[in-house]
């Protein structure tokens, strides 16, 4: 077990600093105990010995969640600094790619399949059994994936954002066309192609803010000057589809090659695609494993 050596020469193992960024990054006890695949008194009495170690509390509460204190906020990025390092060491350490040791988060789509990601990821571990992979969502979709990977938290993540922050570098996966998803009985379902303008009377079913196709596409119609009235935001695209499929409103969303029961049309309008692509942060050296498992995604795009 590595240890840390404090200003009064009590050790502190490097689990209870990966216990505290786990805590900050999931809000809660019980969530980054199954993250970590541990007890959640062990997590506890863990936040507990670096409470006492440096004679601060880390955390209050607020509600159910768990909030960073000022003290918490500015010992964090110096410990996620400390686990960075340690990584940096034991990859530098390993000579060959069987070898590979450490950890890899990804923040994924909830239910869009970019790649085949389960293939890949069965591969990587074949090829990489002492690499963890770590698969993290968010409910923000890519904005909050990409506000994570450039915290620090993630170290890859699908994007489809059209634009992203400076720092951030991105590798093309997918393109996708907009179309128009209708109930088979709906009254422009015998149409080829329709546009924004002529649906703006409708009922819209729609990805929440923060989503990348929700982004271009309210884009469009501030462009265009249609108002569009949402009456379900859902936390994924296929969810949209089925939904508009249903006769529960209209959907415009990128085409992802989903199945479903409805009519899909053509947009009529000038809407750029989304573009999902992988992204990593350019300013940080990624580890040998990040930069194995990169490689295996990009390879298997579509």
């Amino acid at each position: 077990m590595i240890v840390i050596e404090l200003i009064d020469d009590e050790p502190m193992e490097t689990r209870l600093l990966e216990q505290f960024v786990t805590v900050a990054a999931e809000g809660s006890v019980t969530r980054a105990a199954e993250r970590l695949w541990v007890a959640q008194s062990t997590v506890s009495a863990g936040i507990a010995s670096l409470e006492r170690s440096f004679d601060v509390r880390l955390f209050h509460r607020t509600g159910r969640a768990l909030v960073l204190t000022a003290a918490g906020e500015d010992l964090l990025p110096h410990a996620r600094a400390v686990l960075a390092s340690l990584d940096r060491m034991r990859d530098l350490a390993t000579s060959d790619d069987a070898d590979l040791r450490g950890r890899v988060r990804l923040g994924i789509f909830t239910s869009m399949d970019v790649v085949d990601l389960t293939g890949v990821l069965r591969t990587f571990r074949e090829r990489h059994p002492l690499v963890t992979v770590e698969l993290m969502t968010s409910p923000s979709g890519t904005t909050g994936l990409v506000q994570d990977l450039v915290a620090g938290r993630l170290d890859l993540a699908y994007s489809g954002l059209p634009v992203v922050p400076a720092g951030i570098v991105v590798e093309p996966l997918r393109e996708m066309p907009f179309r128009v998803f209708l109930a088979p009985d709906h009254p422009l379902a015998g149409r080829a192609a329709v546009s924004l303008r002529e649906l703006a009377d409708e009922s819209f079913i729609d990805t929440a803010h923060g989503f990348g196709n929700r982004m271009i596409l309210d884009q469009a119609c501030e462009r265009l000057g249609v108002r569009r009235r949402i009456v379900a935001e859902m936390n994924d695209m296929p969810a949209v589809v089925r939904f508009a499929a249903a006769g529960l409103g209209v959907g415009v969303v990128p085409d992802a090659g989903v199945a479903h029961d409805g009519v899909v049309l053509a947009l009529s309008d000038e809407v750029e695609p989304l573009r999902v692509g992988l992204a990593m942060r350019g300013d940080v050296e990624p580890t040998r494993a990040v930069r194995a498992l990169a490689r295996d995604i990009v390879a298997a795009r579509r």
